[in-house]
């Protein structure tokens, strides 16, 4: 049985197009954890400021909720293969224009700013094309659930292992060797990509207005309030609880008196949760709860949270930022699977994309909240706060959620009906 089970998580790999993805994307996510992870730390060398750290997760992450939905559209109707690849020739010259600024000695918070503005905007386009790509890589339908667990489980990894690398060459070399490997990492992307063999389907130009799809997909989240329930509780737990990680370089600094090397090593202990939660997703038995694990996740998150804010002992402390990562990656995929089992397959893409738009808004407005509050009250409190704020969130919504979706499936039929007059009457 065991056998049977790795076989199926590995089956996507039968695919040469989706093996080339994989091992591109594993690079250069490797590169992004590093240059995150020396993005902030330098931040907050030159600053000394939470806030400061909150603002350029802020630079960062908004311009992505700003023009995502573009993206998304840029993606239905363009080449997503040439989009990706000019993303990551643009990505290359931003952390080559980072690394060039390090060393030579004229870094500024408001080159850091700009040029984090700049990967924002790049991020908007790269994000939508590069995910829709999983689809057309794999070789066969069935294969594309193996392709997602490994995609995510990259992800998970490159999180865990990425900061800690990075904040040793942080130590050793300094940030601009951290920014110059993240450069190198998009040309294995773009070499991935050249190898694959793949045809290219002509689309068809679409004659509705980007807002217009974006409207009726606003329509149908609030026809469907289980799904709509599940995105707004999202969108509360992204800016209230969420930006937490915008305060680990301050800990690694004030509250454990390190340097670089501990902040990488707090980053990877809250990626290693991250993995973990990433397994315990891909080894669910089928007719598992979701909304019960989505509660659960959001507790595990606010607990994590309120016993790391105020632990000193610095071993202890990783336990609990391994607890922290692991509630949070599961949460946020439990939405994620949540939203795309349930949305009808019309309205699928545009479910997500309003589910990746409250993220992308809520993140960064969350990061700077974060960061003034933490100005003002401190790292350990503003933490505090923000786990106390979580489990206040699964209080509220646990028989909201677990009521909602209870009545779905008892009104099953009539609500697929419903569903299919709406899309009859777009």
């Amino acid at each position: 049985m065991n056998k049977i089970s790795n076989i199926s998580t590995f089956r996507a790999f039968r695919s040469t197009n989706y093996t080339l993805y994989f091992f591109g994307r594993s690079v250069s996510q490797f590169g992004t954890w590093m240059q995150r992870t020396a993005v902030v730390w330098v931040i907050y060398s030159m600053t000394h400021s939470a806030f400061m750290l909150g603002l350029t997760v802020f630079a960062e992450q908004f311009p992505s909720f700003l023009f995502s939905a573009f993206g998304g559209v840029a993606a239905d109707r363009y080449n997503r293969y040439k989009i990706v690849q000019i993303t990551q020739i643009l990505s290359l010259i931003q952390a080559s224009v980072l690394a060039f600024l390090v060393m030579t000695g004229h870094q500024n918070i408001w080159s850091f700013l700009i040029l984090s503005v700049f990967l924002g905007i790049i991020n908007a386009y790269d994000v939508p094309a590069r995910q829709s790509m999983i689809n057309e890589v794999v070789t066969d339908d069935e294969d594309l659930p193996s392709a997602l667990s490994l995609s995510a489980a990259m992800a998970s990894l490159a999180k865990l292992l990425g900061p800690a690398l990075s904040g040793i060459i942080l130590q050793q070399f300094g940030a601009g060797t951290c920014f110059l490997i993240n450069a190198a990492s998009f040309a294995a992307v773009m070499i991935s990509i050249s190898m694959m063999k793949v045809k290219i389907i002509s689309k068809k130009p679409s004659n509705k207005g980007t807002f217009t799809e974006l409207k009726e997909g606003f329509q149908y989240i609030r026809k469907v309030p289980s799904i709509g329930l599940v995105i707004v509780m999202l969108s509360i737990t992204g800016l209230l609880i969420l930006p937490y990680d915008t305060l680990i370089p301050v800990y690694a600094k004030e509250i454990f008196k390190g340097d670089a090397t501990t902040f990488g090593y707090i980053s990877s202990f809250i990626g290693a949760g991250a993995v973990i939660g990433t397994i315990l997703l891909a080894s669910l038995k089928k007719g598992t709860s979701m909304r019960k694990i989505l509660i659960f996740s959001t507790l595990i998150l606010s607990l994590g949270l309120v016993c790391f804010s105020y632990t000193t002992n610095f071993y202890l402390s990783m336990f609990f930022a391994t607890i922290t990562g692991f509630g949070a990656v599961t949460q946020f995929t439990t939405c994620n699977i949540i939203v795309q089992s349930e949305v009808i397959p019309e309205m699928r893409s545009r479910a997500i994309s309003i589910l990746l738009t409250a993220i992308f808004g809520m993140l960064p407005l969350g990061s700077v909240l974060t960061g003034f509050i933490s100005e003002k009250i401190g790292a350990p409190k503003t933490l505090l706060f923000e786990g106390i704020a979580g489990i206040i969130i699964v209080l509220v919504f646990r028989n909201l959620l677990l009521k909602e979706r209870k009545s779905h499936l008892v009104n099953e039929e009539l609500l697929e009906e419903s569903e299919e007059q709406f899309i009859n009457k777009i």
